[in-house]
């Protein structure tokens, strides 16, 4: 299943750009996603790239009751973001993985920052799989609800952030 997710931005691409690095601020929009956050790290990179890792403890109460016997009563997110160097007007790139500890869902793709002037975007755009016999097509689909929710979540800490931060 594909799953594209843009995410607006108050600022421009060289403080998103901070922002996205700063441990308080993954923190935060991990704990936003909803469950207990278990883990946040990010690790310097040359040249100002830098890498994102997170871990998340979820219920599974939005995996399909059919499915659950495959997965459990609860759900460890684990989740790494390898972003670029910026560019020179403060763009980047990089890959996202997103898998679910003991249950087979992945998702793996591409994130961008984009520069649009005093505002940007963040575009999360990746492929969804769950290899689940039966019922596969449910899990993909709970499970893109799931993460597009704690993505979309990421806007709003986003706001607040910059607001507290650049006032």
């Amino acid at each position: 299943m594909h799953l594209q997710v843009p995410l607006a931005l108050d600022t421009d691409a060289l403080s998103a750009g901070r922002m996205l690095a700063d441990p308080v601020y993954v923190r935060a929009k991990v704990a936003a996603g909803g469950g207990e956050v278990l883990h946040v790290d990010v690790t310097p990179g040359d040249g100002g790239a830098f890498t994102v890792t997170t871990r998340r403890s979820l219920p599974t109460d939005l995996i399909p009751p059919q499915a659950r016997a495959f997965i459990g009563d609860r759900l460890e997110v684990r989740q790494a973001e390898a972003w670029e160097a910026a560019g020179p007007d403060g763009g980047r790139r990089g890959t996202v993985a997103v898998e679910i500890a003991g249950a087979p869902v992945r998702l793996t793709g591409t994130v961008a920052l984009i520069p649009g002037g005093e505002s940007s975007r963040v575009v999360y755009d990746g492929d969804l799989k769950a290899n689940v016999p039966l019922f596969g097509a449910l899990v993909e689909e709970a499970a893109a609800k799931a993460v597009r929710s704690a993505l979309e979540a990421e806007e709003a800490v986003a706001r607040e952030y910059v607001r507290t931060t650049e006032a």
